[in-house]
């Protein structure tokens, strides 16, 4: 083998590596650019639309009002920003809070003092229409996380079942009477 044959092969070899590794440091670039899905564990896990007992606006009956978040992982999750939502644009918004892993938080409609397991809305008057309506639950960048929508109503592209305000055909989410949020107002 010749000096000039050698060196072209060695000019060669560190071509060929000086490529694969542009080609690999593009290919890291591009994967870390794009956004990583992770499955949210993060879901609403209860509804009870309609309160026990006649709807009269008390501290009693709105707090009686509730949704459930539930965080089935093991790690804690920042809520701060995100938004629980129905159909006719009233949203709550989380201030500050943290759900736990493997917990689960209550979002009540009326007055209270927020703890780690109960949330108040601080309204005066029912939010989730008793006969159709749906809880959204979105990030603080209003990406969706979960909707669960009950009545009438029913979302066309909520394919988890029908019956109950979880979707799962369980009975989850309702009252001792198992109302299902049919009731009035």
């Amino acid at each position: 083998m010749s000096v000039s044959t050698s060196v072209t092969a060695r000019r060669m070899a560190a071509a060929v590596l000086a490529a694969g590794a542009l080609v690999g440091s593009a290919s890291v670039s591009a994967s870390a650019a794009e956004p990583r899905f992770e499955r949210s564990h993060v879901a609403i896990s209860r509804v009870q639309a309609n309160a026990p007992g006649f709807d009269d606006r008390s501290a009693r009956s709105l707090n009686a009002e509730w949704v459930e978040i539930t965080n089935s992982g093991r790690r804690g999750i920042n809520l701060d920003g995100w938004t629980l939502s129905d159909r006719q644009g009233n949203r709550y918004t989380f201030n500050h809070y943290r759900l736990a892993g493997r917990s689960t938080v209550r979002i009540h409609t009326g007055y209270g003092r927020d703890t780690s397991r109960d949330l108040y809305q601080d309204r005066r008057n029912e939010v989730w229409d008793n006969r159709s309506d749906a809880a959204t639950l979105r990030t603080e960048r209003g990406r969706f996380v979960d909707s669960v929508s009950w009545g009438r109503h029913h979302d066309r592209d909520d394919h988890r079942g029908h019956g109950d305000h979880r979707g799962h055909g369980d009975h989850r989410g309702h009252g001792r009477d198992d109302h299902r949020g049919h009731g009035d107002h």
